[in-house]
């Protein structure tokens, strides 16, 4: 019983919206990315104010966190796609 509910477990604490936009897999992909940083953003700002991490790891953490999202926007051509 417990496998059956694994899913809806999964489900809601791993929630994912649909992405809604112009569509391209550039942008599809970086949608993903983008929800994943919110999942990891979120898990940190918890971790902190349960005092298990320092504010300043957790601000560390979320500075990693950004230069990724960052990094997978450039190289995904985001910027250059909206150009067009």
């Amino acid at each position: 019983m417990a496998q059956e509910q694994e899913p809806e477990l999964q489900n809601f604490i791993y929630q994912k919206s649909s992405y809604r936009g112009k569509f391209t897999p550039q942008r599809l992909v970086f949608n993903a990315n983008l929800q994943e940083f919110a999942t990891r953003v979120a898990y940190v700002c918890n971790l902190q104010t349960l005092g298990k991490i320092s504010a300043e790891d957790a601000y560390n953490q979320i500075s990693d966190l950004w230069q990724q999202l960052k990094r997978s926007y450039l190289e995904l051509g985001i910027d250059s796609d909206a150009e067009n």
